[in-house]
């Protein structure tokens, strides 16, 4: 029973996550880039702290705010400021895409930061997903989307630089704790950028709002809640292998709550970088189950 509310619990934050994408396209324009990250990041902090302090979470310790600061620039303030400016003109569903290869970014930070082996498997299939996210950069690149497609991207990296930055806090902390430390960090810092955006903010139709609390409250809030009980109760391969739904999903909600028709190279790509990315994830598990299927040689004749 415990597994199957988890995996219930999973398939919720996948479903939270794919639809973050499409609503960002819809509280952007009236909210503008940074107002709409203050918001979304406010929204989410003020519920986390509710329940972070209703399940008795820690106060951190003061030698690991440096690794919460850069969870939380990397991973909320940055990521949001990003993914919110690249989606005034990428596709919900393109957006989705390339940041599903985020994976690829914390094997590399993983491998400098903590000296985490790179095996056979993730280097083919970082080249794999590689390979999709130029597919998905490149089927576009007719319709002036270089520069904003360059943001998506970016904002893809400063994803992945945030799950290994988690590594070191998640050895102390639980995963409650770790999303409620980075998402108040992360709001403090994105307040320098209050002003800039204060005019498109404070003229702000309801749309906008209405949009931007969803995002704080369920794709942030709840998914992040949500993520923590799922992992904290399913092998890792199983939760991690939710989160290749999230592409898909994200491009069918855009097209039924947008209209975004998906290139047929865009779908081609996104195949394509989840494939790398189970390569990466899987691939040696695979390969240890083709090893044990495989008859054993027999003595050699003479």
């Amino acid at each position: 029973m415990k597994v199957k509310r988890a995996v219930i619990a999973g398939c919720g934050v996948v479903a939270l996550w794919a639809s973050a994408f499409p609503a960002i396209q819809v509280a952007v324009p009236e909210l503008g880039v940074i107002g709409l990250s203050f918001i979304r990041l406010v929204v989410a902090m003020a519920a986390l702290l509710i329940v972070a302090v209703l399940r008795g979470a820690r106060i951190p310790k003061a030698r690991d705010l440096g690794w919460i600061a850069g969870a939380g620039f990397f991973g909320m303030t940055a990521y949001q400021l990003l993914l919110n400016a690249s989606e005034l003109r990428v596709p919900a569903g393109t957006a989705s895409i390339v940041v599903a290869a985020a994976p690829l970014v914390s094997v590399a930070v993983a491998w400098v930061l903590f000296r985490e082996p790179i095996s056979r498997s993730t280097l083919v299939g970082s080249a794999v997903a590689l390979t999709g996210v130029a597919i998905v950069c490149l089927a576009r690149a007719g319709v002036s989307l270089s520069a904003s497609v360059g943001i998506v991207l970016a904002a893809m990296i400063v994803q992945g630089i945030y799950h290994p930055l988690q590594r070191p806090l998640l050895r102390t902390y639980t995963g409650l704790e770790v999303a409620t430390y980075a998402m108040v960090a992360g709001t403090i810092m994105t307040i320098p950028f209050v002003p800039f955006g204060w005019d498109q903010l404070s003229s702000a139709g309801s749309g906008g709002w209405v949009a931007a609390i969803y995002l704080g409250l369920l794709p942030s809030a709840l998914g992040f809640v949500l993520w923590a009980y799922a992992v904290a109760r399913l092998p890792v391969a199983v939760s991690t292998s939710l989160l290749y739904l999230v592409p898909p999903i994200a491009v069918f909600i855009s097209w039924v709550w947008l209209g975004e028709i998906p290139l047929p190279a865009e779908l081609i790509g996104g195949l394509v970088v989840i494939a790398g990315v189970v390569v990466i994830s899987q691939g040696s598990r695979i390969l240890r189950r083709i090893r044990r299927r495989m008859p054993a040689p027999g003595p050699a004749r003479r």
